[in-house]
């Protein structure tokens, strides 16, 4: 019987082999990141920390709901207090964005037809998020992210 000698060219594939998977494995993690990072949200956490107590209070004591949908190049944003009766806020402003990047960020221009703001958009299928700012009748700044997802 003969016996098998361990050469340079297995030791090499043997260190190819676990080296290529190593770095496959990094990779698809670093791809698998980067597809669902949601992107930046503050500039500065600390200073946004510093006041976050009281902004939550003020926005919960409004009691708003929010919903988003897509219909027919339409996206209808409704904003609805605690009795379910649709809110007109004295301003409103919104991000209309991809979850994991900003090259496709727009700004809708909403308007008010008395039960949600409603804005024409072409959006394709997938993740999109909202970051909505509005302002209530007191004065309270409202803030929130809205996700949608479009089939």
């Amino acid at each position: 019987m003969m016996e098998r000698q361990l050469t340079g060219k297995h030791v090499a594939y043997g260190f190819v082999a676990a080296f290529g998977v190593i770095i496959g494995v990094n990779l698809l993690l670093a791809v698998s990141a980067v597809r669902t990072f949601p992107g930046l949200e503050v500039k500065n956490s600390y200073v946004a920390s510093q006041n976050f107590d009281t902004r939550r209070t003020a926005q919960e004591a409004l009691g708003w709901q929010v919903s988003a949908r897509h219909s027919g190049g339409a996206l209808s944003l409704a904003i609805t207090d605690d009795m379910g009766q649709p809110v007109r806020a004295t301003e409103i402003a919104a991000t209309l964005g991809r979850a994991t990047h900003v090259a496709d960020d727009t700004q809708p221009d909403f308007q008010f037809d008395g039960t949600a703001y409603v804005a024409p958009v072409e959006l394709g299928a997938g993740n999109w998020n909202i970051r909505l700012m509005a302002v209530s009748e007191d004065g309270t700044e409202f803030l929130q992210r809205v996700i949608l997802i479009k089939e």
